[in-house]
């Protein structure tokens, strides 16, 4: 994280891989179609956003 916080890319990249998994839980939304059977769909847009704010705290965030 101190890697993350100090502009490393690899070390960005590994925080969002690291949290991408509850990023997409939390980009999920559930649809039932005619059939009444459920379908899981990943709101890409809402996943981008979440992953913007992700790297906006990383930036923010201050080591003391």
């Amino acid at each position: 994280i101190a890697a993350a916080v100090n502009g490393d890319p690899d070390a960005v990249a590994r925080v969002i891989r690291y949290y991408s998994g509850y990023m997409a839980q939390l980009s999920m939304w559930t649809r039932f179609d005619s059939l009444g059977i459920c379908r899981f769909h990943l709101d890409y847009i809402y996943n981008q956003r979440l992953e913007s704010k992700l790297v906006a705290a990383i930036f923010q965030f201050h080591l003391d």
